[in-house]
């Protein structure tokens, strides 16, 4: 039985990672769980689930809290900086780190710091500071292992493989709601439109950057540093049905693809339990009732967020750190409905072009770099974009 944390547990990530661990109770024992702001669902997850801590971001939230787990054993904290410090109990083995955003990077390095198994759900980590954390990983001599299901695929695609056979990797989209629309229609789009995933449940933040194509962008970033690749060994298909999760090619031409249902469970479970492969009861892909598998290239053009990830990674340092503040700024200004969909990737493009290139930045400047970045964002979100 392993001991886990999940970090942000009552998001769309840590909601199925908790289905997982209840559905499996011989697997997997919970120590501590944390929400920013969702005091109600936090607190019914800890009465089921009796973990020794859970920890409350939102400070105005805690006597509430306390009070609903009173009569428990279980420790509540309030505040964020709380999480950093949670996710260094020795009981502790994984770190599921479900928390959206930069906010993950601190309890990332602080658990690589005490040699946990990362479960990383957290893209935005790698993306913000890819160098730094695989450094960390080697120096204490931690594990990674990807949650989201393009990572997990080629995670799962490279057991037994030598990296240096692999030619390149392939990450599939889903090319989201907006696939093959126009400009002139992605003017117009509202928040609503872009939460409507066509075969993904998923959370506001990572719904709008499917919509943009920024997710994909994102995950081009952390394939970089999850698989030691250059930026020539990342491709992009858009394959509508999202049943092949990703492949990998090699240098003798084979490619190798992982398929399954558009159940993030499973990506879940396998990374709780590496590296062990445990059945389960998550439903089964049919070929014979799935239909035809397509593939087309990403419009780049249209979605102008994937290229300015390329170009963030191509340029490296703290560019990519750029790249997500902004990002982060502006989705949330589309939904408020301060700022347009296309208008988003205006807003990213002046950040990357008018904030200083930091080549070789440390942990300081990635946050004052993303400090930076926000206040930038936001200057330009009001400048009507």
């Amino acid at each position: 039985m392993k001991n886990i944390a999940i970090l942000g547990s009552t998001g769309s990530v840590g909601t199925q990672a908790i289905q997982v661990a209840e559905a499996y109770p011989d697997q997997f024992q919970i120590g501590l769980l944390t929400s920013n702001t969702q005091g109600d669902l936090l607190i019914d997850q800890a009465l089921r689930l009796k973990p020794k801590r859970v920890v409350i971001g939102d400070e105005s939230q805690y006597i509430k809290v306390k009070d609903a787990l009173k009569h428990q054993e279980t420790e509540v904290l309030a505040g964020n900086q709380w999480i950093s410090e949670a996710v260094q109990e020795e009981s502790i083995e994984v770190v599921l780190t479900a928390l959206v955003g930069y906010c993950g990077l601190s309890p990332t390095i602080k658990a690589l710091e005490k040699g946990k198994i990362i479960a990383l759900a957290n893209k935005e980590t790698l993306v913000v500071a890819g160098e730094l954390i695989m450094d960390l990983c080697k120096k204490t001599q931690s594990s990674i292992i990807p949650v989201d299901s393009e990572h997990s695929a080629i995670f799962q695609c490279l057991i037994g493989e030598s990296g240096k056979t692999v030619e390149k990797i392939i990450l599939t989209a889903s090319g989201g709601p907006f696939r093959g629309k126009s400009i002139e229609f992605l003017e117009t789009v509202s928040p609503s439109q872009a939460l409507k995933h066509p075969k993904w449940n998923m959370g506001a933040k990572i719904s709008i950057d499917s919509a943009s194509l920024m997710n994909k962008g994102l995950e081009v970033i952390e394939a970089k540093w999850l698989f030691e690749l250059d930026i020539e060994e990342i491709e992009v298909l858009v394959h509508p049905q999202s049943v092949i999760h990703s492949m990998v090619q090699f240098q003798d031409g084979s490619i190798k693809a992982q398929l399954g249902p558009q159940d993030m469970r499973m990506p879940i479970h396998y990374a709780l339990s590496f590296p062990d492969r445990i059945k389960t009861d998550f439903p089964r892909y049919n070929f014979l009732e799935g239909g035809n598998l397509t593939f087309e290239a990403p419009d780049s053009k249209t979605f102008r967020n994937l290229g300015l990830a390329f170009e963030a990674l191509k340029q490296g340092g703290n560019m990519p750190c750029v790249l997500n503040a902004a990002n982060e700024m502006v989705v949330n200004s589309f939904l408020r409905n301060e700022l347009s969909f296309l208008g988003m990737s205006r807003v990213i493009e002046k950040c990357m072009a008018k904030t200083s290139h930091i080549k070789n930045p440390g942990y300081e400047d990635y946050v004052s770099t993303d400090q930076e970045v926000r206040s930038l964002a936001s200057e330009f979100v009001k400048s009507g974009i």
